[in-house]
């Protein structure tokens, strides 16, 4: 039974020691513990065990702090472990300060976790400020006072400025003011074939407008580096505004000529209306005959004398349309 005890007891130990063990293991990396003492930086083993606790991942604090260590760079653990949890990307900020140490350009700890968590590139930008960008431009159109259509495409190299990368305008703003640029430029010259000679004068008239202020980099050229000829935009316009003066005015046409068939038809009715009343005119004739005899106003030989004139009258009107109708058949 004592032989059990004992035992017992020391499996107990053994179990204990190794749960201890295990949880130290855990909370403490001692690996990159002595990576960074035998790299010369001094982490304590609470500050560890401290991040541990906050939900800090060591790895991603001890070694960027190695590394500015050797690049000779004066940043302390709390700076790097503030900016992982403000949610920045602690290895690039570290790369980008010792990108910019070589490079003799001045970018402090401050500026540079701003850079980050404003989501910008900062070590983009300063490889950028060492070795500048080139930006290529899509054809642009611009018109000539001649009316033909001119494209460019501008190649523009620019270098990213540390000082307003914090709420500066990025590439976009750079191609739209360039754009612009070409297309005021062209708009101004009296002739596509001056464009066409000097194609430089594009680049010396945007340059000189200072189109990177406001922005995240500095426009160090503007390069031209294909000039194309559209198509005869002025010749179209006027094609078009001759096509649609014509439809306006065959559409003013038509509407005279509606009115004067409309001025024609009630002038047929009119006329048909003026033959109607004659109708009735002579139809009232015979009734005043009838009753002028009736009433003795004419005798018998007058009514007679009367239709012997009728009759005179008709055909003196035969002769002459007989005579009339010879003449235009013998001409």
């Amino acid at each position: 039974m004592v032989f059990d005890a004992a035992l017992v007891t020391t499996l107990a130990i053994i179990f204990v020691v190794i749960l201890v063990l295990s949880v130290f293991f855990t909370l403490v990396p001692v690996a990159l513990w002595i990576s960074a003492m035998a790299a010369g930086v001094r982490v304590s083993i609470f500050t560890l065990i401290g991040m541990r606790l906050r939900r800090v991942i060591p790895n991603r604090i001890v070694i960027p702090l190695i590394k500015a260590h050797k690049a000779g760079l004066e940043i302390t653990i709390n700076q790097l472990e503030s900016h992982y949890l403000a949610g920045g990307n602690v290895d690039r900020v570290v790369n980008a300060l010792i990108a910019a140490h070589r490079a003799n350009i001045e970018l402090t700890f401050e500026r540079a976790a701003a850079i980050d968590l404003a989501g910008r590139d900062v070590l983009e930008a300063v490889q950028m400020s060492v070795n500048p960008k080139v930006i290529e431009t899509p054809f642009i159109a611009g018109v000539a006072m001649n009316g033909i259509e001119v494209k460019a495409k501008a190649r523009i190299t620019v270098r990213a400025n540390i000082d307003r990368l914090v709420g500066g305008a990025g590439e976009d703003t750079i191609i739209a003011r360039v754009g612009e640029g070409i297309i005021s430029t062209i708009g101004s010259s009296a002739n596509h074939a001056k464009v066409l000679e000097h194609p430089d004068m594009i680049s010396q008239t945007v340059l000189s407008k200072g189109l990177d202020s406001g922005t995240a980099f500095e426009i160090l050229s503007i390069d031209i580096a294909d000039v194309d000829v559209g198509e005869n935009i002025g010749a179209n316009l006027q094609t078009e505004q001759a096509e649609a003066d014509k439809n306006i005015a065959q559409a003013k046409a038509e509407e005279r000529r509606a009115m004067a068939v409309a001025r024609e038809q009630e002038m047929i009715a009119q006329v048909q209306e003026m033959r109607a009343k004659v109708v009735l005119a002579e139809a009232e004739v015979p009734l005043a005959m009838a009753d002028a005899l009736r009433s003795g106003n004419i005798g018998v030989m007058d009514y007679m004398n009367y239709k012997n004139i009728q009759a005179d009258t008709g055909m003196r009107d035969t002769i002459s349309k007989v005579s009339t109708d010879k003449d235009d058949s013998s001409i």
